[in-house]
Parts: C-alpha cells; sequence; structure tokens
C-alpha cells in the first residue's frame, strides 16, 4: 500500500490518519508540538464540545459554506458520535445541542486517539516542524533541522492561525502557496471586538445578559442571545463571539460594523416604558442616576446617561415623556461602533484560508497537484462556536481518508 504523511496532528489530521490506517494504508503524521491534538483540550472551556447536534448551511461561513456542507453529508454529527462511542467515548447533551465526551474532559478524546493510534500502527512524530514540501518522483518533505521524509500522497492539516501557541501560525499556507494555491485573505473568528465608545473604562468588567445584533451598513444580520462582557477594548461574551467572525469579515469588506446590545431583553419595550414612567413618578425625589439603580448595572447609567445627553443629578419628576422614551430606546438599542478584532492571536479560529475552489470536494485533493489534500481549519471554511468545527475537521477528514486513490 503507499505512504501518506499527514503534516499535523490536529483534529482533522489525526483523524484522517486513523482513517487512512483503517483503510490499510501506511500513515505518519509529522507534527510540530510535544503532543497531539493541542487545541483540543482548550475546546469548550476544558469540556470539548466535538460535534452539534443541530447543523445546518447557516452554521458555516467562508466564500462557498455549500463545500463544508458537501463533506458533512458524507460524514455526519450522528457518524462522529458512533466513531468516538466505538473509542470508549460515550456522549452527552448538553445545551444548545452541543455533544460532549460523557468525562466533560476535553482529554478525553486525545488521550483515546493516540492509544487507538499506537494500536493499529499510525506512526506519529512529534516536535517535526515542516518547512518545505517538494515533489519528484515522490514527495519530499523537510523539517526545520533539515530531515527528509518521503511519501507517495501528502495531506496538510496544519491549521490555520488561531491560538499560535497550540501550534497554528499560518505555516501550512506558506506550504501550499508555493504550489499556486489561491489562499483567501485570513483573519481571526470567534474573537473579542474592538469597540469605540468613550467610557468602556468606566464600563469595564460589566456582564449583563443580554441581545447583541449584529448591525452591517444600516441592516440587522444575526441575533444572539447571551452573557454580554463590557471591557476597556471594547466587548465579549458568548454573543459577541458567535457573531464576531462576521463582524470582521464584513469590516475587510469596509462596511460600517455596529452591534446594537438589548440589556433588557426580558422587557418588551411597551412595558419598559411604562416600568420606567411608573418608577419615576414614585421615585419623583431621586435623581435620574439613583432611579436606574436596580433596573440596570450601576456601571452602564453614568454612559447611558451621558450619551443621551441627561444630567446624572436631574431629579426624575423632571423628566419628560420624550426624556423616558429616549431612556427606554436606549436600554433596548445600546449602539456601539466595530473597530475590529481585539488582536490577531486572540481568536480561536482561523477565517479564509486555501480557496475551496482549489479543492475537489469529493477527496480534498488540490485540483493543481495530484497527491496532495488539505483538510480542516486550513481551508476557507469556519463555523460557529458550538462544535461546528470539530465537525467539519472530522468531516473533511472523513472525506479525504475515504476516497483517497478511488477517483
Amino acid at each position: 500500500m503507499k505512504n501518506i504523511i499527514v503534516v499535523g496532528a490536529g483534529a482533522s489530521g489525526m483523524f484522517c490518519a486513523l482513517l487512512l490506517r483503517e483503510r490499510g494504508f501506511e500513515v505518519t503524521v509529522l507534527e510540530r508540538n510535544d503532543k497531539i491534538m493541542k487545541k483540543i483540550y482548550a475546546t469548550g472551556n476544558g469540556r470539548c464540545n466535538f460535534t452539534n447536534r443541530n447543523i445546518n448551511i447557516k452554521n458555516y461561513h467562508g466564500v462557498n459554506p455549500k463545500f463544508a456542507m458537501t463533506a458533512i453529508h458524507q460524514f455526519s454529527n450522528q457518524e462522529a458520535i458512533e466513531y468516538f462511542h466505538k473509542l470508549g467515548i460515550p456522549e452527552i447533551e448538553l445545551e444548545e445541542g452541543k455533544i460532549f465526551p460523557m468525562s466533560l474532559q476535553a482529554s478525553s478524546i486525545p488521550l483515546r486517539v493516540e492509544e487507538y493510534a499506537k494500536n493499529i500502527g499510525v506512526k506519529v512524530l512529534l516536535n517535526t516542524y515542516i518547512k518545505d514540501i517538494a515533489k519528484k518522483s515522490q514527495y519530499i518533505i523537510a523539517d526545520e533541522k533539515g530531515k527528509k521524509y518521503y511519501a507517495d500522497e501528502v495531506v496538510i492539516a496544519a491549521g490555520g492561525r488561531a491560538m499560535e501557541n497550540s501550534g497554528s501560525d499560518g505555516n501550512g499556507y506558506k506550504l501550499v502557496k508555493k504550489f499556486g494555491i489561491d489562499i483567501i485573505d485570513t483573519h481571526p473568528g470567534i474573537v473579542q471586538l474592538k469597540l469605540d465608545y468613550p467610557y468602556l473604562k468606566r464600563m469595564d468588567g460589566t456582564k449583563v445578559p443580554g441581545s447583541c445584533t449584529l448591525v452591517v451598513d444600516g441592516k440587522s444580520i444575526r441575533k444572539e442571545y447571551s452573557d454580554i462582557l463590557f471591557t476597556r477594548y471594547g466587548i465579549s461574551g458568548p454573543a459577541v463571539l458567535q457573531i464576531s467572525s462576521e463582524a470582521i469579515r464584513s469590516l475587510k469588506k469596509g462596511k460600517d460594523v455596529r452591534l446594537s446590545i438589548d440589556i433588557l431583553p426580558a422587557m418588551e419595550e411597551n412595558i419598559l416604558y411604562y416600568f420606567l414612567k411608573t418608577n419615576f413618578e414614585n421615585n419623583s425625589f431621586a435623581s435620574l442616576e439613583k432611579a436606574l439603580v436596580g433596573l440596570i448595572h450601576k456601571n452602564l447609567i453614568i454612559p447611558i446617561l451621558r450619551d443621551l445627553n441627561l444630567d446624572k443629578d436631574k431629579k426624575a419628576a423632571e423628566l419628560s415623556n420624550g426624556d423616558i422614551h429616549r431612556i427606554k430606546e436606549k436600554l433596548k438599542n445600546y449602539s456601539f461602533k466595530v473597530l475590529g478584532e481585539k488582536s490577531d492571536k486572540d481568536g480561536q479560529i482561523t477565517c479564509g484560508g486555501v480557496s475551496t475552489k482549489e479543492i475537489s470536494p469529493k477527496t480534498m485533493e488540490l485540483k493543481k497537484r495530484e497527491g496532495l489534500y488539505c483538510i480542516g481549519e486550513i481551508i476557507d471554511i469556519d463555523g460557529d462556536c458550538g462544535g461546528y468545527n470539530l465537525q467539519w475537521a472530522w468531516s473533511s477528514a472523513y472525506v479525504c481518508a475515504m476516497n483517497m486513490d478511488l477517483y
């Protein structure tokens, strides 16, 4: 059988190696880190939601999201659950369809994968950083120390640029670019956002349950509900992270990007207006600043009043109906201009990468280079937070491994 080298022992690389070995190929995995699947350990807050019960094309992004679904239709979320069950990892389903190992320990997956890989004869070489790939009669893979490895076919599963401490430094893009492969510009995804707002220091560390709507060029694009965390640089929290990839993508296109925060999503606008009016009447003696205590987080009161040009010491009794209406509008639509991501190094995933136009959807083989494949995060496919990116890793690896040499 052919000798296959997989560059990268992350989720997609190791899964591909297992499947290739099960088919009888000789498989060697070259990994720069001192252990396999290093990024997995931080996934799902250390619990690793390795897929999601609810998967749809709307959960995937990039120039051509349909490319992801082509792979997922060949290896579904249920098939991923069944495969890991075979490895001794039963699943538990928690919030929003997220599927975790029953142990709720991310380490369960790399430990069982490593054990199984050894048992079936997958060779893994750690601390091996690949610097070049060339093709003669065979593929020649050279590491940073000058050592060469030879393979009939090569799978590049080197990840993107996100979470550099896990080994993802963009090296995979350099390896494929020499073959004339088109790379879609990359940027971080599932990342904290920087805002243009003068009162962020006052709001730093304030967390509120709310809804976050992404508004691009005045049009509402997506809405998420969860905790909102204000910081010195801008904003974070699950809802923000979920829409951040699309926010950055829109900024890169030169669009106006804003976040509309509803800090009281449990109250309808008419109910909120009635409460404010009644509250100010009942507490007519109180200053406006004091009258809002108990309704919203105290760290937000002064910034909101300054935005509305309302004096914090103004008596509640002195407010007009128009003032009350403006306060209600601000609480339901607290708008912020997005400047960008916190930093290039803070994203959980990479958006952009190898163009799907360069890759055969049947095999993940590069159309311009026979015997060279790309899988996982290196490709221009990114998923929402919640197990979708790992499902893409499993599915793209499956398509590559199970169809290699069949077409």
